[in-house]
Parts: C-alpha cells; sequence; structure tokens
C-alpha cells in the first residue's frame, strides 16, 4: 500500500479520538506551562500505584476503573459501576469540562493525596482518549 494513502486515514483516525473539550482543557493546561503532552506518561501515572501521604497505602486509578479504559470499572470503596473511561466505548467522556474538572478535583485528590497538575492532567486526557 502506497504510504501517502495512508496520511488521510491517519488525519482521519486521530481527529476522531480528540473532543473539542479535550482539546480545549488540553490547551488551557498549555497556556498554564504544560505540555507537551504524552499518552505513555498519561499510561505510567494511570497504572502506577502511588502511596497517599496520610497513610501509606497504595492507590493507583486502575482500582476504580480498572486498566482497560473501554470497559466499566467499580469504585473499591461503594462497588458503583463507573462508565468505561474511553471516549470510543463512552461518548459522553471527556465532553464537559466542568465535569473533566470536578473529576480530576476528586480522583487526583483520593488517589494521589493532592490536586493533579496542568501536567498530569492532559498527560491523562491523552491516554484516556487513545483508541
Amino acid at each position: 500500500m502506497n504510504p501517502l494513502t495512508l496520511i488521510p486515514l491517519l488525519l482521519v483516525t486521530l481527529s476522531t479520538q480528540a473532543s473539542p473539550t479535550s482539546d480545549a482543557l488540553l490547551e488551557r493546561y498549555s497556556k498554564q506551562g504544560a505540555g507537551p503532552f504524552n499518552a505513555d506518561t498519561g499510561r505510567q501515572l494511570w497504572l502506577s500505584k502511588k502511596p497517599l501521604s496520610k497513610d501509606g497505602s497504595l492507590r493507583s486509578c486502575t482500582d476504580c476503573h480498572g486498566s482497560n479504559l473501554k470497559q466499566p470499572g467499580k469504585h473499591i470503596r461503594t462497588g458503583k459501576i463507573i462508565a468505561p473511561m474511553n471516549p470510543a466505548a463512552a461518548t459522553d467522556r471527556l465532553t464537559d469540562h466542568a465535569k473533566v474538572e470536578k473529576w480530576f478535583m476528586r480522583n487526583c485528590k483520593w488517589t494521589l493525596g493532592r490536586e493533579c497538575t496542568a501536567q498530569e492532567k492532559g498527560d491523562l486526557i491523552m491516554f484516556i482518549q487513545q483508541p
């Protein structure tokens, strides 16, 4: 196959992975001095266990959301089912700026024991919206 025929396909694929909200959030984080954003760094942050400063227990995003972002998760305390994080599996993901910020605030504090930085948020968004 001619490599030039793959370019339009690649552009279509890339354009369907980002939502206007995620683009706006990434731009906002860039204006705060963050970037460039990296999905691999977001993946590492998502998967790694971090000790909480309060009690030393280890937590990870995967504890509730799982490692496959196209599958539902389950909150480890409440048992509540959490819709998939990936926008391809849950089309409303990353579409509401206020919701994204609200959940970053809650989940970063719960998982990391602190707020996420703009860089971490951008990296996580890049990871979450991967195909």
